[in-house]
């Protein structure tokens, strides 16, 4: 019985897949896979599923291999020799689910479909890891432009520091004017003339015997004279 349902089965998968078995023995034959990425460039990835029915399959589980195509070139997002493990054991549900019954197609269609959902959780994240550096650089940036950021504290010491700077300059300020107006008290004051001192003399209201300046009024006449 188990031999008849293997025959059948091969049948069936050399018609669903003829140009991608291949034969190893009467009861072991090569699948390969080819991953369907969207967005990638190139060659896609393929995956060899290595198939080989034990005498009572499909009543026992048959025994799988995973690997990669000689001298394939490695993908950004899949390591078939470090992900062969991952991927067979996500095939162990399908395989007890469908234990007696034809099951290769169905494992194949499994571990395509793992194998690019893995690929695309690993673009995902590597996207999202890009995306992350790239706003916290444009965060770095920023805080060029934007400074530190005001909260009460901050505000309250820039405040008292601002208000000690107004009020040391007040005093300089105020320094400076005190020290302008001494320096034009003591300035020393301008000659006169003789005829601006007996003006000044006439509109202080001299008396005979001098002025307030203590110029006799005969010499304030003198220089009257003088200047006429």
């Amino acid at each position: 019985m188990g031999k008849e349902e293997q025959i059948e089965e091969r049948e069936v998968l050399n018609s669903i897949f003829p140009e991608e078995i291949t034969d190893i023995s009467e009861s072991e034959y090569r699948i390969s896979i080819a991953l369907d990425i969207p967005d990638d460039e190139g060659e896609p990835p393929v995956i060899l599923l290595t198939v080989r029915y034990p005498d009572e399959y499909p009543d026992k589980a048959p025994f799988l291999e995973i690997s990669a195509p000689p001298n394939a070139t490695p993908h950004q997002y899949l390591n078939v020799a470090e992900d062969k493990d991952q991927l067979l054991q996500g095939l162990d549900a399908t395989i007890e689910e469908n234990l007696g019954m034809a099951m290769v197609f169905t494992l194949v269609s499994t571990l395509k479909e793992a194998a690019e959902q893995l690929v695309a959780e690993r673009k995902e994240a590597a996207a999202k890891a890009h995306e992350e550096a790239l706003l916290a650089a444009e965060r770095e940036e920023n805080k060029k432009f934007h400074g530190t950021p005001v909260t009460r504290e901050t505000f309250l010491k820039w405040r008292e520091s601002f208000l000690k700077e107004m009020e040391e300059a007040r005093i300089r300020e105020e320094e400076e004017r005190a020290a302008e107006l001494k320096k034009a008290r003591i300035k020393e004051p301008a000659r006169l003339t003789g005829k601006q001192l007996w003006l000044q003399g006439l509109a202080r209201g001299d008396q005979d015997e001098g002025d307030e300046d203590g110029i006799p009024t005969e010499d304030v006449q003198r220089l009257k004279i003088a200047d006429n």
